[in-house]
């Protein structure tokens, strides 16, 4: 089976068809930019234009990021407020004309992970996967099932919400070397150690490219990994959720 999985970024909405039985690409990704402030006609726009691009007809995922409850939005992080209170799932289907499910894009990478990724080898005890990119998303699995909607990534450190001192956004505008970032994230990652104690912490989003760079200044007691679909996971994922 074949899905259109579609990944809303901060930056950029990607979107491709996913072979649901290996979460291969069966057609290149396609990418446009994330339109500002981020409301709702605005980015419907998008997801109709990926649509069209594949001429696409069949079921649709999309990463979103925000809690979603059957479809509604229950906050908004990156994106235009107004989003809260909306019933995606029927926004996207009426827009497309294709049954449309809506997911949490951490969520998404999240499965997509567990499923083909760096998180197939840890199946039993507690993954907690990370997205490290314009904010900080966060995903649990206990025992390969996925505890949804966490929201990890808004934890206080020193007073901040923690993806305002170390998502890959801060690292790139405050021009951070690998070490002070490193350090940032350290310091997130043993809070949260002492918060849900995971048997491995999966490093993904845009930064898990760049994995050997920062990863020698994280001290944690349980074991920390790149993610291996990189930055199509939440593509991969999304598709999978539309199943």
């Amino acid at each position: 089976m074949i899905n259109l999985g579609i990944d809303i970024g901060g930056s950029g909405i990607k979107g491709a068809p996913i072979n649901l039985e290996t979460g291969e690409l069966v057609s290149p990704r396609y990418r446009l930019s994330t339109p500002e402030m981020a409301k709702p006609e605005d980015v419907t726009k998008i997801i109709v234009n990926i649509t069209r691009h594949f001429n696409w007809s069949e079921k649709i995922g999309v990463g979103f990021p925000a809690i979603i409850r059957d479809g509604i939005a229950f906050s908004a992080a990156n994106i235009h407020k107004s989003w809260i209170g909306t019933n995606i799932n029927e926004l996207f289907s009426m827009a497309t004309n294709c049954p449309t499910k809506v997911l949490n894009d951490a969520d998404a990478a999240g499965l997509a992970e567990m499923r083909f990724g760096a998180g197939a080898d840890w199946q039993k005890g507690v993954v907690f996967l990370v997205t490290l990119g314009t904010g900080i998303g966060t995903a649990i699995f206990v025992d390969g099932n996925l505890h949804r909607n966490t929201e990890l990534g808004h934890i206080e450190i020193r007073g901040k919400d923690a993806e305002r001192r170390a998502s890959d956004a801060v690292r790139q505008r405050k021009d951070l070397s690998w070490e002070n970032w490193g350090e940032r994230l350290n310091e997130y990652f043993q809070t949260i150690e002492r918060l849900i104690w995971p048997d491995v912490i999966i490093i993904g989003g845009g930064a898990s490219k760049d994995f050997e760079k920062f990863s020698s200044f994280i001290k944690v007691h349980c074991k920390v990994i790149p993610a291996r679909l990189l930055n199509i996971a939440g593509i991969v994922g999304a598709a999978l959720a539309s199943e």
